[in-house]
């Protein structure tokens, strides 16, 4: 999952600077955080987890619940830009970003919902989305407390994937 962000990351280097590692990595993390909406989401997640935070010494944006200064910066990092991928439906970008922040930040968020989010996760990189009665269908199984398995199963069988 992680990959997924720092691919977005090193593609943007190249565009920019002309080398996957610029000279402070740091530097530009910065500028692309306080810019949050001149970027896409990949980058701008990517470049917080290169800062940390002076609250709690998590990556910013990634630390605990009670982390006022990380709360902040999960909500800025939604400014950023979503582009679907090419032959993709509208919208799984979005999709794909949300269960990627809850996936990478689960504070505040239930454990069955998490789970839902990372199980979904391959799906949505393969380019399907869900239709919003097949995501609320697997959403009602995994809070009446299915097994990963039978989430997993559900997601394949309800969302189409063969």
């Amino acid at each position: 999952m992680d990959e997924i962000v720092e691919e977005g990351w090193r593609a943007f280097l190249e565009r920019e600077f002309g080398t996957a590692e610029p000279l402070d990595e740091r530097l530009v993390a910065e500028m692309v955080v306080d810019e949050p909406d001149r970027h896409p989401w990949r980058v701008v997640d990517a470049a917080y987890d290169r800062l940390t935070c002076a609250e709690c010494g998590d990556r910013l944006s990634r630390g605990p619940a009670s982390c006022a200064t990380c709360n902040k910066a999960n909500g800025f990092r939604y400014a950023a830009i979503e582009v679907d991928r090419p032959a993709v439906p509208p919208g799984n970008e979005h999709a794909l970003r949300v269960n990627v922040a809850v996936t990478r930040r689960p504070y505040g968020i239930s454990d069955a919902e998490v789970l839902l989010r990372r199980l979904s996760l391959p799906v949505l990189l393969e380019g399907r989305l869900p239709t919003n009665a097949q995501a609320q269908a697997t959403k009602a199984l995994a809070n009446r407390g299915a097994t990963e398995a039978e989430l997993a199963e559900a997601i394949y069988r309800e969302w189409g994937v063969t």
